[in-house]
């Protein structure tokens, strides 16, 4: 391994070792393990009065709204680093809504010199029943990486773009949501 692999190695452990301090900083916060799932729950949470389940192992949903038009319906919260218009479906329990946060727009390829920062820059809102049905009348396996039409996402969108009128937002929520745009 020679020297310059020792040099490598002690660069790696001393981030981790930031890293880590960071992460459990947030995972203070949280009240939950630093990752991007829990951390995208926390903050749909406070942004979108979205009551989340006290077990963190509800099957098929998060939480639910809290207030206006959609109080008291069930919402499961799915949360990406890139938005490559696949989203997560494979739960059998049924939920009313899913809300996406989501990064830049990708396609999925090699992770290889990559980095998938979190951040938000498009958030969408699904009715899980139409939803599924739509893609399934369309031959489309419903599944964990289900593959969903651009027309879908775009009429789903609800940040930065209010293309779905389920959902509008406040100009307070705007902000708490471009405050984990990376800009990138």
């Amino acid at each position: 391994m020679g020297e310059s692999g020792s040099a490598e190695l002690a660069e790696l452990a001393a981030l981790v070792r930031e890293r880590n301090a960071v992460e459990a900083r947030i995972a203070a916060l949280l009240e939950r393990p630093a990752s991007t799932g829990w951390m995208g729950e926390w903050i749909a949470a406070r942004v979108f009065d979205i009551e989340l389940e006290p077990s963190a192992n509800a099957a098929g949903y998060d939480g639910q709204f809290t207030i206006g038009t959609l109080a008291g319906k069930t919402v499961n919260i799915k949360t990406y680093t890139r938005d490559e218009r696949m989203l997560d479906m494979n739960s059998p329990a049924p939920c009313d809504y899913y809300l996406v946060l989501a990064g830049p727009r990708g396609v999925a390829a090699s992770a290889r010199g990559t980095v998938r920062p979190f951040c938000i820059e498009r958030v969408f809102l699904f009715n899980s029943p139409r939803l599924r049905r739509e893609l399934e009348d369309q031959g489309v396996k419903i599944r964990e990486a289900t593959s969903v039409r651009a027309a879908h996402w775009d009429a789903a969108e609800i940040f930065p773009r209010s293309n779905n009128p389920l959902m509008m937002l406040s100009d307070l929520q705007r902000h708490q949501l471009a405050m984990f745009f990376d800009g990138q």
